[in-house]
């Protein structure tokens, strides 16, 4: 027997924070990495050197999105609102962590804190295992069987049953978005370069895998929770299928528009070597 979804209200969205000492410490978490990263930008600053004021605007979004998906009203919904639920997951593993990637998080720990740190910070960059996980078939792989394995099975409903993996499961979501987006879009400098060509490529294959998520969402007969109604899983779905290609949209947007800069720099080199050897060679004609 399943349960009618509660209707959702705009009063418990605004203001329904989450109190539990999870979510607390989730959101001291939060104002910490923000803190920090104004910090970096600061330091920076002392140093003589700008900070593309778009990465900074960048990570305080991506993080303010986190905490409204988890320690906002929403997150009052999220064991009892399929619908909401799905936001919810979509706002932590797309929404969130393309903001993160990028506002280049990495690239200001390098720039802006003691050699220490910055000894530290590339050792870890350059650890093998962060060449596993943020190489692009891994990444792939990760963030698309984290939907399927997530939506599809027996987890969805044991993170209903158990808060604790609830809680995992933001987490889990949160991470596999991080590690697929830094490697399509993100700033940072990480051991896998892919080219323009294969970003795009990379971020296409996965489009009939959100199209069919979405519509085996919206064909079920049966609910995949007794916790929600069959017709909230189809606009579960729907929500699903639809976010999932304004992001596609999105994200060929960003590439292209990455990849415009990127010949741009490259052309202004080219011009900068040509002229320094056109000067080198009239001044050795002159001698």
């Amino acid at each position: 027997m399943t349960i009618p979804s509660p209707p959702v209200k705009l009063s418990v969205i605004l203001t329904g924070f989450q109190l539990g000492y999870l979510s607390i410490a989730a959101a001291i978490v939060e104002a910490s990495l923000i803190a920090t990263y104004l910090l970096g930008v600061k330091n920076l600053r002392s140093k003589g050197r700008r900070w593309p004021l778009l990465r900074s605007a960048s990570f305080v979004s991506g993080v303010v999105v986190v905490f409204i998906a988890t320690g906002s009203g929403v997150a009052a919904y999220d064991d009892s609102v399929f619908t909401i639920h799905v936001i919810q997951h979509i706002l932590l593993m797309n929404v969130a962590p393309i903001l993160i990637a990028l506002s280049a998080p990495m690239t200001l720990l390098l720039q802006a804190s003691r050699k220490s740190v910055q000894t530290t910070a590339i050792k870890i960059l350059h650890s093998g295992f962060i060449s596993v996980v943020t190489f692009p078939v891994f990444a792939w792989v990760l963030a698309w069987g984290t939907m399927y394995a997530y939506f599809l099975t027996p987890l969805y409903q044991l993170s209903i049953e158990h808060p604790l993996f609830h809680d995992y499961t933001h987490l889990h979501f949160l991470v596999s978005g991080l590690i697929f987006w830094t490697a399509l879009i993100g700033v940072d400098p990480i051991r896998w370069k892919m080219s323009y060509g294969a970003k795009l490529g990379y971020l296409l294959a996965g489009i009939p895998f959100g199209s069919f998520l979405g519509i085996a969402l919206m064909s079920v007969r049966v609910s995949i929770s007794p916790a929600h109604t069959v017709a909230d899983i189809h606009a579960g779905g729907a929500i699903l299928w639809v976010f999932d290609e304004v992001l596609t949209v999105a994200a060929i947007a960003i590439i292209f528009f990455q990849w415009a800069n990127h010949e741009e720099r490259k052309a202004l080199r080219a011009d900068r070597e040509f002229d320094r050897k056109l000067a080198s060679s009239e001044a050795g004609e002159a001698n």
